[in-house]
């Protein structure tokens, strides 16, 4: 698919409420799940589903990294069907992203820097992929400066806490920005309590 065919996809999955698979990495096992909620020149951002059927957080994908969407397939289907019982259960929206989106509007906005101030200044941790590392490495943290070329971020590495590091990333080679959800909150948790960053 083209980018072109791609943002098709996306607009009309947008109108009519529907699931999509969206598939931004170089093969084809791994893919976000998620139902569109606004689309830039650049971006598209999703209310991301996990595949226990739950939101699990909000994330921007660069459109020229997506290859492929697809909707209507089995596995939806099975998503689906796991969400009816995440809602009846009340687990559906355990970080209460869709009373966030109530309050945030993303319509003619550039998707990005929005997602990036937002999480700036609600002191939330994001999590970074970019087009060097793809799916093999991903940065969380938190942005400590963000320009309009690049944002400095500090992050952790799970394999050695011995600091907190720094990353100095292009806006231009992220692909995509995963934010206020799970690894948001578990993020926070591990960089507060290991390093007592509170800044």
């Amino acid at each position: 698919m083209n980018t072109a065919e791609i943002r098709a996809q996306l607009v009309m999955a947008k109108q009519q409420g529907r699931m999509l698979e969206v598939y931004n990495f170089n093969d084809e096992d791994n893919f976000h799940i998620g139902y569109v909620i606004a689309i830039d020149p650049l971006f598209v951002l999703l209310k991301s589903i996990d595949w226990d059927g739950k939101i699990g957080s909000l994330i921007a994908i660069r459109l020229t990294s997506i290859h492929k969407v697809q909707g209507f397939t089995d596995y939806l289907k099975t998503v689906a069907i796991k969400g009816a019982v995440a809602r009846k259960n009340h687990y559906y929206d355990l970080w209460g992203i869709e009373r966030f989106l109530k309050q945030h509007h993303y319509e003619n906005k550039g998707l990005l820097k929005t997602i990036l101030t937002q999480s700036q200044t609600m002191d939330e941790a994001i999590v970074v992929g970019t087009r060097k590392y793809k799916a093999r490495d991903e940065f969380e943290g938190f942005v400590h400066a963000l320009t309009p070329q690049k944002l400095v971020l500090h992050y952790y590495n799970e394999h050695d806490l011995s600091s907190e590091w720094e990353y100095e990333i292009l806006l231009a080679q992220i692909d995509y920005v995963r934010a206020f959800g799970t690894q948001s909150a578990t993020t926070k948790a591990v960089i507060r309590t290991v390093f007592n960053d509170n800044e």
